[in-house]
């Protein structure tokens, strides 16, 4: 994998297929951005788990702090380093020393470790660095271009305004290609349930 320029659909897959997400370095300060990454990502469907052994007894969106990805007790899909890449590798062998691997470990914006990846990839995770999954979600699925940011999504329809326990499609059509009818039939969905709803 080119960890200089990730393709669409490989971010796509991964942000489409994975359920649990453990955040390691997530903040309960609301003015910090995991706290903002780990929300937005709690509110859009995805079982989030905040990793950090300094906030015990804390909570972010009702989820409680574990102190390590092993305090979790259950398998989790993908692993979030919200920490500096000098932390990177201690992370992943953490992760790589639990009973069921994580299918992805995920470096935020500013975070690369390419030994780290190396010995993930190695182990059959796939890997992320230096990305965000909250704005990479929002470009998949059009949803930042909401706030004026040119997501360099194509599609002659508007994605849908989010509306109480919907998840958007991750399948608008992109530049890099890969699209598929998804976000249309979620559309279609949350407009039938309006109409039977009124009636």
């Amino acid at each position: 994998m080119d960890h200089n320029a990730y393709p669409d659909s490989y971010i796509r897959g991964i942000l489409t297929n994975i359920k649990s997400i453990a955040m390691v370095g997530a903040s309960p300060v609301n003015v910090r951005p995991s706290y903002f990454a780990f929300k937005y990502l709690d509110q859009r469907g995805y079982d989030m788990i905040p990793v950090n052994p300094g906030q015990l007894g804390k909570t972010i969106a009702g989820k409680p702090f574990v102190g390590s990805l092993r305090e979790i007790g259950r398998p989790v899909d993908m692993i979030d380093i919200f920490r500096g890449s000098a932390h990177a590798m201690p992370i992943v062998e953490e992760a790589l020393s639990l009973p069921v691997l994580p299918k992805v470990i995920w470096m935020q914006l500013g975070v690369r470790d390419d030994a780290a990846a190396a010995k993930a990839e190695a182990a059959g995770i796939k890997v992320v660095m230096n990305r965000c999954p909250k704005i990479e979600y929002g470009r998949l699925t059009s949803e930042i271009q909401w706030v004026g940011v040119n997501s360099r999504t194509i599609s002659a329809k508007r994605a849908p305004i989010p509306t109480t326990g919907m998840r958007l499609s991750l399948n608008r059509p992109s530049v890099a290609g890969g699209s598929t009818a998804a976000a249309d039939r979620a559309a279609r969905a949350q407009a039938d349930k309006d109409r039977n709803g009124a009636a």
